[in-house]
């Protein structure tokens, strides 16, 4: 649950357990975990004169039900490190060090770290830090960066043991008009020392924001308990929301690509008009399907914080409908950006939501993992969602102050009296939860066997194949159609002035990537996978509502679900027996 002080368009206060109020509200709203919004107003003349000790009664009450979120006390060294443990220790990726660490990890031995942003002056929606092939110039990062959205170009997201490079960049700059020389760094860039190079359109065949902004909403409306959809037509109702279709159509794609990936010793280029929701998604899924190691806890932490926060993905504008600052100034109304609305990262959680049921041994953290997670992303307690790009996070933490920004954030900095602690992040979840409730993290049914001890490169595997020498592919709607050129810019004016989606337009291929890569027949079953390699089912059916997160509020479905601990599980137990009683009778009867 959370709770929002108000006063007008003007002054929002985030309560939590702990905080004071600053502020006489004209009206409290509680957010619930059931998707239900309370608004509790206090009139002129009626409530208002105790609307002060009625607020901190509730935050009182919170604060007496949150067990094991202890604000109070935490001490901070001058490291700003918490004096409670970070457990598991996440690298934050907010230093050089770090992002050499985890190059290492990967094995990219073919790569560096940049440090052409570490002021900002590049790009705040980037990090300050990013990796880029190791032969290429910072001077050239910088000019080709700029023929690219946001100057968000070309830099690795995650290195393939078997080889294989998966890249991420924002749509071209078909305005700009590069010379020969930029023209060569740009197609460098994207090869990345490989001979085969697949572009492919990240947003083909996936939902717009509106899209998804759209399915949620409706998603939220039929799960809440007071829900006026008729019994009978519910399931036509959820299908109706497009949010499984939405879905489906994430899992299939990020498959796609993990066989491109998979398949061959390649580059593979994600491009997004953007580069900051949809890459972030099907790279992660991407690495989930195709290393063990982002199946971890740790892993998946990291992962997280990689190619989510430290890529700069607009948290707060996507969830621009709940206020997430302490107290907003009056230069941001409480709904600013409604076209820019939309939950990605919420579908992402949801895409390995489906991930887990379809293979339980294969993953380290559990649905509990995920809800806490979800719920921490509609609750926020530190910088992590709270800011739309690692520019801002780092004012907001005093990192920043010797930085050159080049454009000014849509939204207002928080006053300096601020109680969110900007050392902290959402990682540090000894701080909102128990022991007890942190064991529920783990998944029982994880396998390590799935995980081996050390994912270090290895060579390459006998399942992957060098591509032909100097092919350039783009991959759209399911298939691989070979290109004359990388960039839009050569040999032909016209294209200028034509969008990011440039390229020829295949007819949709009735085979599956692995038919078309591997020659394999298109089940599954029948043939081998490369270790470690989950390809999940698409179908209908095998794409499921995610009923513990999006029906809490129905008391009735919850008990139908797999609890989490012994005693849990004999309280099930006994309700499974009385339904059988109940229904014994009807059944001998008909």
């Amino acid at each position: 649950m959370a709770a929002e002080s108000v006063s007008g368009l003007s002054r929002v206060q985030l309560l939590r357990p702990g905080s004071l109020l600053k502020f006489i509200p004209e009206e409290i709203l509680i957010h619930g975990r059931d998707f239900r919004l309370l608004r509790v107003g206090f009139e002129a003349g009626g409530l208002k004169p105790q609307a002060f000790q009625v607020t901190m009664a509730i935050v009182k009450a919170k604060a007496q039900s949150s067990q094991g979120q202890q604000y109070a006390g935490i001490i901070l060294s001058k490291a700003g490190q918490s004096s409670a443990s970070r457990n598991p220790p996440i690298p934050l990726l907010e230093t050089s060090e770090d992002w050499e660490t985890e190059r290492k990890k990967q094995g990219a031995r073919d790569w560096r770290v940049s440090t052409v942003n570490e002021r900002f002056d590049l790009a705040t929606s980037l990090s300050r830090y990013f990796w880029v092939p190791k032969r290429t110039l910072d001077s050239e990062v910088r000019r080709t960066f700029g023929h690219f959205h946001q100057s968000r170009g070309p830099r690795l997201s995650w290195h393939h043991p078997a080889g294989s490079d998966l890249l991420r960049s924002g749509g071209f700059c078909t305005a700009s008009d590069p010379n020969k020389e930029d023209i060569r760094a740009v197609e460098s860039m994207l090869q990345a020392g490989h001979s085969d190079v697949v572009l492919v359109d990240t947003m083909d065949e996936l939902p717009s924001l509106a899209d998804v902004q759209l399915a949620h909403s409706k998603l939220r409306t039929l799960c809440q308990p007071d829900s006026s959809a008729a019994e009978d037509k519910w399931l036509s109702v959820l299908e109706g929301t497009r949010w499984l279709d939405y879905i489906r159509s994430c899992l299939r794609k990020a498959s796609d690509i993990t066989v491109l990936v998979t398949s061959r010793v390649r580059s593979v280029v994600l491009q997004e008009h953007s580069d900051r929701d949809f890459n972030g998604l099907l790279s992660s899924l991407v690495q989930l399907l195709s290393a063990p190691e982002a199946r971890t806890l740790l892993g998946f932490q990291s992962l997280v914080q990689r190619e989510w926060v430290a890529a700069g993905h607009p948290f707060l504008t996507r969830f621009g409908e709940t206020t997430a600052s302490e107290e907003v100034c009056t230069s941001l109304p409480t709904f600013q950006f409604p076209s820019s609305q939309a939950p990605v990262f919420l579908l992402f959680l949801d895409c390995v939501w489906q991930l887990l049921q379809q293979f339980p041994a294969e993953f380290e953290f559990s649905e509990f993992f995920l809800l806490a997670l979800h719920d921490s992303v509609r609750v926020p307690d530190t910088l992590t969602f709270l800011r739309d790009t690692p520019w801002e996070r780092g004012k907001q933490s005093g990192q920043s102050n010797s930085y050159t920004k080049v454009y000014t954030p849509g939204y207002c900095q928080l006053p300096a009296g601020d109680s969110i602690n900007p050392q902290l992040s959402v990682w540090n979840w000894s701080l909102r939860y128990s022991n007890e409730q942190r064991l529920q993290f783990h998944n029982p049914g994880y396998d390590p066997e799935s995980c081996p001890d050390s994912w270090l490169p290895r060579q390459q595997s006998s399942f992957t194949v060098p591509g032909p020498p100097s092919s350039v592919w783009l991959f759209s709607r399911g298939a691989l159609t070979p290109l004359n050129q990388l960039c839009p810019w050569r040999d032909s004016s016209s294209m200028l002035a034509i969008s990011s989606r440039w390229f020829p337009r295949p007819a949709i291929s009735s085979e599956s990537m692995a038919d078309q890569e591997w020659g394999l027949p298109s089940h599954w079953g029948a043939c081998p996978l490369p270790a470690g390699l989950l390809l999940p089912r698409c179908l209908g059916p095998q794409i499921k509502l995610w009923k513990r997160c999006y029906l809490r509020g129905r008391p009735e479905i919850q008990m139908g679900l797999l609890a989490p601990t012994i005693s849990g599980l004999q309280d099930e137990l006994a309700h499974l027996q009385e339904l059988l009683r109940k229904w014994t009778p009807r059944i001998n009867n008909s």
